[in-house]
């Protein structure tokens, strides 16, 4: 099979691992990657190696409940413009289509099918690819979860009107899955498939107006677009992580422990570069705000709620900062 799954998951597994930069090497064991292909945005890894990383992260975390915390961290951001298209869509039934439709483009060996019967929706997991049982148990718990974060950010509250049919006997951690999955679980079941009510299928979105949130990913996916053709300079790295999550949300010290280096060291290496953690910031969201502004009939109180100001006295004051001027006075001149 193609290379065509996103090093950032395998750098997921590590942050969950708790790993140094030093103790990389053992996440990789057996799979021909080394750690500077794995801490490059644009690396791409196979099947092959994703299955070895994951059966070297369960040797290595001694918790065969591992697939359950890695999908914790699986939120709707870490899919790249899957996340995206997933979190703008208006409802859950028209996010879940999108995962269908988009998740080749992340994991080609995960094939997802859709069918209605008649109240409920199925959503049936299938892997192409044979691995272990416990690695295909750990790969199970962290899809189903991902699922779960997928619907809950959608919905806006835990999906109770669930079911999840895993083809893996019970394990010895069962009683967890509660705590995980607020549906019902079954195990030993003929097909791996997550069952919803078609009700909360319909239920619309609960999140962020859906216009901006499509002005959003055109924006991110431009600007990503063009940091592409530029070196991979640590600047360029958190510029690239920002844009990768919804505005405003990526902290300094969640910036470092992805670059698997200190805070202290971003830092460091950002001032060699004539840069700063906030400088990146205030770039990327004045780019935001004034494209919203110039191409957009968006409020400014609706531009600020997008870029995660807490109020738009907060966003007005960051612009005029930005530029010299209020949001209104920009958009005047323009």
């Amino acid at each position: 099979m193609d290379a065509d799954i996103p090093s950032n998951y395998s750098r997921l597994i590590a942050r969950e691992l708790g790993l140094s930069a030093r103790e990389l090497p053992k996440l990789l064991r057996n799979t021909g990657v080394d750690v500077a292909q794995l801490l490059k945005d644009e690396s791409l890894f196979t099947a092959a190696q994703q299955i070895q990383v994951f059966r070297n992260a369960l040797d290595l975390s001694c918790k065969p409940e591992f697939g359950l915390l890695l999908g914790r961290r699986l939120t709707p951001a870490t899919h790249g413009a899957m996340g995206f298209v997933a979190n703008s869509s208006p409802d859950l039934y028209t996010a879940l289509h999108a995962v269908h439709t988009f998740l080749p483009t992340r994991a080609s060996f995960i094939h997802v099918h859709l069918q209605q019967k008649e109240e409920f929706l199925e959503c049936v997991v299938n892997f192409q690819v044979s691995m272990d049982t416990d690695v295909e148990r750990c790969l199970a718990d962290a899809v189903i979860k991902a699922f779960f974060e997928i619907g809950e950010f959608i919905v806006g509250r835990p999906l109770y009107e669930s079911e999840v049919h895993f083809t893996h006997p019970a394990p010895a951690y069962k009683d967890m899955y509660r705590d995980y999955l607020p549906g019902r679980v079954y195990f030993n079941c003929d097909k791996f498939k997550l069952k919803l009510a078609m009700a909360l299928c319909r239920k619309p979105n609960a999140s962020a107006n859906h216009e901006s949130y499509r002005l959003a990913l055109q924006q991110c996916e431009s600007m990503l677009a063009r940091l592409q053709t530029r070196e991979q300079d640590y600047r360029t790295q958190v510029e690239k992580m920002m844009l990768s999550r919804p505005p405003g949300t990526l902290s300094e010290e969640e910036a470092a422990a992805t670059l698997f280096i200190s805070k202290r060291t971003l830092a460091r290496k950002l001032r060699s570069e004539n840069s700063s953690f906030r400088k990146i910031r205030d770039e990327v969201l004045s780019r935001q705000a004034a494209s919203y502004l110039r191409d957009s009939n968006l409020s400014v109180e609706a531009i600020a709620s997008l870029l995660n100001y807490h109020d738009s006295a907060s966003f007005r004051r960051a612009f005029k900062r930005w530029f010299g001027r209020t949001p209104d006075q920009y958009r005047q001149n323009i």
